[in-house]
């Protein structure tokens, strides 16, 4: 006999309304129904009075955790960087890479590919290949030794190695073919995303128009604006049916930046990521992203230039500080960290909402948006 368990909560964000206070129904770790009356019978009920209920926080961009590095290429560091985001509020993410040789790519890709099903925290709903079809004046924190031009044949053959798991591809613009290249992987299902890159709105514009949706780290990486020519930035702040990703730690974006962004372009069309490094959920000290050594001090990773290099971000405080700096409300804070990411790399069909029928992968927040509880699958995985 199947016993029936039903979360009660003060509200529960759905994507559409906020409901409640009520009940909602999970049975072997599914959702069920959303009711206001106490349930009949035999049941279990996890009292959650006073607190909020969200879908399960969704990461699109985000390198590494726990002294861990997507490119290590080690499957054992992937679980624990899994396993250690659940504590960030996260049951969902795409491991996301540095731009490196081709070889590595591809080894990388086939241990995610080979790996993804045995992680035992958050899930992997694909992979994020950023780069490496970057040029070099909005580099950040990416080796332009290994840059170059959009190619087909090496791409299929990351694709191929990775078990057909990469969900996003992020280019500049203003490379050589990028508008066969967005058209070909577009039509294949992969989310292309613009970034790193010196382009101008209108070579922007043609990417776009092949296909191209989201815009990497919205502001930083790219070109800025210019009222005689707008640039990237321009570009994500006008184009229509494009996402911005969002790094909201207070140090890569100003927060009146931010707000510009969600007001002109809709918080629908903004997906708050962490791009987050090794050294996040670690002390303050000396790491590497990728092949580059990084000090860690104050809230931010830098490279010895002194340049950001990534983030120490957890997407459960990038929800928190959006509302506290009064430019998006709860509900547009927690869709901008599941839904909008979800939607924006097509994974909305994994993750990303609660919905009947859906896996139960949620979070419970304090009315102040600090994370209380995550669950899994209808588990509780994680308590502050």
């Amino acid at each position: 006999m199947i016993m029936r368990t039903f979360v009660y909560a003060d509200k529960f964000f759905y994507t559409t309304d906020v409901k409640g206070p009520g009940y909602l129904e999970i049975t072997d770790g599914i959702f069920g129904d959303f009711q206001k009356e106490k349930p009949a019978g035999d049941v279990t009920i996890i009292d959650q009075s006073g607190k909020w209920i969200a879908p399960g926080l969704v990461d699109t961009h985000i390198h590494g955790f726990m002294n861990h590095d997507v490119m290590d290429n080690d499957a054992e560091g992937l679980k624990v960087m899994s396993e250690g985001l659940l504590s960030c509020g996260v049951t969902s993410f795409l491991p996301t890479t540095l731009t490196s040789t081709k070889e590595r790519l591809r080894d990388v890709a086939e241990t995610i590919g080979n790996t993804y099903q045995e992680v035992p925290g958050a899930k992997v709903q694909g992979i994020y290949f950023e780069g490496p079809f970057f040029t070099e004046e909005h580099k950040g924190a990416q080796n332009p030794s290994y840059f170059g031009d959009p190619d087909l044949d090496t791409f299929h053959e990351w694709q191929e190695a990775s078990g057909g798991l990469i969900k996003k591809i992020a280019l500049a613009p203003e490379r050589k073919n990028v508008k066969e290249f967005v058209e070909q992987v577009t039509d294949e299902g992969v989310v292309v995303a613009l970034g790193h890159s010196n382009a101008t709105l209108e070579e922007a514009q043609t990417a776009v128009e092949a296909g191209a949706s989201v815009f990497v780290h919205a502001y930083n990486g790219m070109r800025g604006l210019n009222h005689r020519e707008p640039g990237m930035v321009g570009a994500l702040m006008s184009l229509k049916h494009v996402f911005s990703e969002l790094i909201c730690d207070g140090h890569h974006v100003h927060p009146n930046a931010a707000d510009i962004l969600m007001e002109k372009v809709g918080h629908d069309h903004v997906a708050l990521i962490t791009d987050c490094m090794m050294a996040g959920g670690m002390p303050d000290g000396h790491y590497n992203l990728g092949e580059f050594p990084v000090v860690v001090a104050e809230g931010t990773a830098r490279l010895e230039s002194g340049n950001l290099a990534g983030s120490i971000l957890k997407l459960k405080e990038a929800i928190k500080n959006v509302v506290e700096w009064e430019i998006a409300t709860p509900e547009q804070a927690i869709m901008m960290a599941t839904w909008v990411p979800a939607i924006s790399c097509k994974i909305e069909d994994k993750c990303g909402m609660i919905k009947k029928g859906r896996e139960a992968d949620f979070i419970v927040l304090e009315p102040t948006m600090d994370l209380a509880a995550t669950y899994l699958d209808g588990v509780e995985r994680y308590t502050a």
